[in-house]
């Protein structure tokens, strides 16, 4: 009786270390699999910035445009009515008309506005692409560690070969946005 006890326990103690090598080896291709699925997201995440600096800038340009078109039409108005003005009244006059037609010029605050987008796009794909770099470092570094590297072996886990980004300006990046 005193025998069975042991092997029943050896048995037991058997399967339970197979099984723990079980899961630390799939749990090993788990978590390349989630880093994998991080690096993925990552690159995803520059895209969509791309995407938005490619959909809003132009927009943002071309309502700028028209509102310089605006003024520059009320800005004639007001020289138009100078030259056919007989004197400083008539100028007064026509100054308080455009003032009170057109209130306010704001085309400095809309080259503001375009300024401060460019500038919130550009930073954003800045940070997704040293997150994207972050992600591939720590897959790299996952994948090439041991135990690791052995257990994704013993698995068949395909390494995937994620390239770094470069940082330097991209080629297709807007260029003389107000040129006509």
């Amino acid at each position: 009786m005193g025998k069975m006890k042991v092997a029943a326990v050896g048995v037991v103690g058997a399967i339970c270390l197979v099984l723990m090598c079980v899961f630390g080896v799939q749990s090993s291709r788990n978590k390349a699999i989630v880093l994998e699925q991080a690096v993925e997201t990552a690159e995803s995440n520059i895209h969509v910035q791309e995407k938005r600096r490619f959909d809003l800038l132009p927009n943002l340009v071309d309502a700028i445009k028209q509102y310089d078109k605006h003024e520059a039409e009320v800005l004639q108005a007001i020289v138009d009515g100078r030259g056919g003005a007989a004197g400083i009244e008539n100028v007064s006059t026509a100054i308080s008309a455009v003032a009170e037609a057109y209130p306010e010029l704001k085309s400095n605050e809309n080259y503001k506005q375009y300024m401060t987008e460019l500038a919130t796009t550009e930073n954003l794909i800045s940070q997704y692409r040293e997150n994207y770099n972050t992600q591939v470092g720590n897959y790299r570094r996952y994948v090439k560690g041991f135990p690791a590297r052995i257990f994704l072996d013993w698995t068949g886990y395909e390494m995937m070969t994620y390239d770094l980004l470069d940082y330097g300006a991209p080629t297709d990046a807007p260029k003389n946005l107000f040129g006509d």
